[in-house]
C-alpha cells in the first residue's frame, strides 16, 4: 500500500495551495482523525460484516486474501479522496503518475493471489463474485467520503 504514496511527491497541487501554503496544525489533524477516521472504520465494517454473513465467507485464507485485496484499493482509492479539498477526478486531477500507480497497485492488489508470490504469502485465488466487495466498496466509500469532506469542510472551514 505504501507504494501508492510513493508517487506523491510528483502530484499536482491544487492552485490555492500554492498561493497560500498551509502549515500542519495539530488540531486540524485530530478533527480530521475522529471525522474521517469512524466512516473508514464503518466501510472496513461493511466489508467484514458482508464477507461474513452475506457471503459467508468461513474459510480463514480466502477472508485474509480478499481483505488483503480490499485494503490495497481501499486505501489508493481514499489517498485520492483526501489529497484534495475539492472533488478528486472532477475538480481535482492528481497527476498521471499518480493515477497510474494506484490503477497499476489495485490491479497488481487483485491478481497477485492468482500467483506464486500470493502462494508464497499465504493468498489463495479468489472468486470474482467478491470482486463486488474489493472494488464496489471502495468505490461506494470514494462517494461518501466525498459528502463527508463537505460537511468537514462546512463545519471547520478547512481540508488537512
Amino acid at each position: 500500500m505504501i507504494f501508492g504514496q510513493l508517487t506523491l511527491p510528483f502530484d499536482n497541487v491544487d492552485e490555492e495551495y500554492l498561493e497560500q501554503p498551509k502549515k500542519w496544525n495539530i488540531k486540524s489533524l485530530k478533527n480530521f482523525m475522529l471525522f474521517m477516521g469512524p466512516l473508514s472504520s464503518c466501510f472496513d465494517i461493511i466489508v467484514f460484516a458482508s464477507l461474513w454473513f452475506i457471503f459467508s465467507v468461513r474459510d480463514a485464507a480466502l477472508f485474509q486474501t480478499i481483505w488483503f485485496s480490499y485494503g490495497v484499493v481501499s486505501n489508493l482509492i481514499g489517498m485520492h479522496v483526501i489529497r484534495t479539498s475539492k472533488t478528486p477526478f472532477v475538480k481535482s486531477h492528481a497527476s498521471p503518475i499518480v493515477y497510474f500507480s494506484s490503477i497499476l497497485l489495485s490491479i497488481i492488489a487483485i491478481l497477485v493471489p492468482f500467483t506464486w508470490i500470493g502462494s508464497l504469502i499465504g493468498l489463495v485465488s479468489i472468486p470474482l463474485k467478491y470482486l463486488s466487495v474489493i472494488i464496489g466498496v471502495p468505490i461506494l466509500y470514494c462517494f461518501v467520503a466525498i459528502i463527508a469532506k463537505k460537511i468537514y469542510i462546512k463545519k471547520y472551514g478547512e481540508w488537512i
